[in-house]
C-alpha cells in the first residue's frame, strides 16, 4: 500500500510540474514574443506544452543529467588507487587547460 502511495503522490507530482512549467512558459511567450515581434501571436496552453516539448528535444534531449551516469563514474573514481586518482587528475588538467587556450 506504501508503494502505491508513494508511485501515485510521484506520478501527481510529476503531472502538475508539467502543468506549472507549460503555464510558465505560456505567460513568457505571451509577455514577451508579441510585444518583440509585430507578427506574433499570443499562445495557448497546449501550444505553450508543445513548445516545452518541442525545446527539450531540440536543447536538452530527454535523457537524465547526472542520474545512474554519475553514480558509474563515482565507483569508477572510488575503485581507483590514489597514483591512478593523480593521473587522471593530470591527464583531465592538460587537456582542460589545452582547450581554454585554443
Amino acid at each position: 500500500m506504501n508503494c502505491r502511495i508513494k508511485c501515485a503522490s510521484k506520478a501527481l507530482l510529476v503531472v502538475v510540474a508539467i502543468g506549472v512549467l507549460g503555464w510558465v512558459v505560456m505567460v513568457l511567450w505571451n509577455w514577451v514574443i508579441p510585444t518583440l515581434f509585430a507578427g506574433a501571436h499570443a499562445i495557448d496552453f497546449t501550444h505553450a506544452l508543445g513548445l516545452l516539448v518541442l525545446s527539450r528535444i531540440l536543447f536538452g534531449g530527454f535523457r537524465g543529467h547526472g542520474g545512474w551516469h554519475g553514480r558509474r563514474h563515482w565507483h569508477k573514481w572510488q575503485a581507483m588507487t590514489p597514483e591512478e586518482r593523480e593521473h587522471f587528475k593530470t591527464v583531465w588538467r592538460a587537456g582542460h587547460d589545452r582547450r581554454t587556450e585554443d
